[in-house]
């Protein structure tokens, strides 16, 4: 076996074990989320909030653990909050969001027509996480998304992939790597810059008509690298950057997603414009 061999086919498995060490104590509850208020679907919509929000959880997540700080807080703000699992490998457990993107996507619109249904709305909200605020844009695009989707809201999105420090710039130089990736992990492979899944998606243009677009990024991201590819082009994108909003605010990419107030803050300005109000380190 040459030896990249021995570095590459065991990556899926270290990064896993890797996230197990992260977030042990958060996958203990997640049977916490009905008692928290989000995934009730007996919730109706306010007049104030009159747009379900769906929360898409990041690569090596899931739909519990990433929103232990968002789904509490938008439900106190009355809003009706609902999280789900996709891209699930089979024989991992809990971490989820690695499967094929575009499957992942089909997931997703099956998960948003449940929400509407129960919720007798004819548009939803999206909010995601890291791999979650791109996902959606395959679903808007290609699956009919835009027709029932107001607003996406992307936390530390990686909308033109990531170089993961650099280390996806490496792939090249070990022939057959990207195929290996491909077949452990599909979701790490369609995340590089330049794949085939990335350059469809993109193709022109970033954007859809009638979806309101946010990204929320920090310069302190060390997963989706450069930080500046989280941002979108297009009128109805407004690309956020927290170090703008508060220069000593140092959250990385899990924090910003997990338990940034900042960011929380202006999600509910994306999510309601019309009452959007100043964000600041207070937050």
């Amino acid at each position: 076996m040459l030896p990249w061999k021995r570095v590459f086919r065991p990556l899926a498995a270290l990064l896993l074990t890797t996230a197990v060490t992260v977030v042990p104590a958060a996958t203990a509850q997640a049977g916490s989320a009905p008692s928290r208020g989000w995934n009730d679907y007996s919730c109706k919509p306010s007049a104030a909030h009159p747009r379900p929000v769906v929360l898409v959880h990041g690569t090596f997540a899931n739909s519990v653990d990433n929103w232990l700080g968002l789904a509490p807080y938008l439900v106190k703000r009355d809003y009706c909050v609902y999280s789900l699992d996709y891209g699930q490998l089979p024989g991992v457990p809990l971490f989820h969001a690695l499967g094929p993107i575009d499957k992942s996507a089909e997931q997703l619109r099956t998960f948003v027509d449940k929400v509407l249904a129960a919720t007798g709305t004819a548009e939803t909200d999206l909010v995601g996480h890291s791999q979650g605020g791109l996902m959606p844009r395959h679903y808007l695009k290609f699956l009919g998304g835009a027709a029932k989707v107001n607003a996406l809201v992307g936390i530390a999105p990686n909308n033109h992939g990531t170089t993961l420090g650099g280390l996806a710039n490496l792939l090249p130089y070990f022939p057959g790597a990207g195929d290996l990736l491909s077949k452990a992990t599909p979701a790490l492979a369609d995340q590089t810059p330049g794949s085939a899944f990335l350059t469809r998606l993109n193709a022109g243009g970033d954007t859809v008509p009638g979806v309101q677009y946010t990204v929320i990024a920090t310069k302190y991201d060390q997963v989706v690298t450069p930080y500046r590819s989280q941002y979108l082009d297009g009128p109805n994108v407004r690309n956020v950057l927290v170090q703008d909003l508060c220069a000593v605010d140092l959250s990385e990419h899990a924090g910003l997603g997990l338990f940034n107030r900042i960011a929380f803050h202006e999600v509910t300005n994306a999510l309601d414009p019309a009452h959007a109000t100043p964000t600041t380190c207070l937050s």
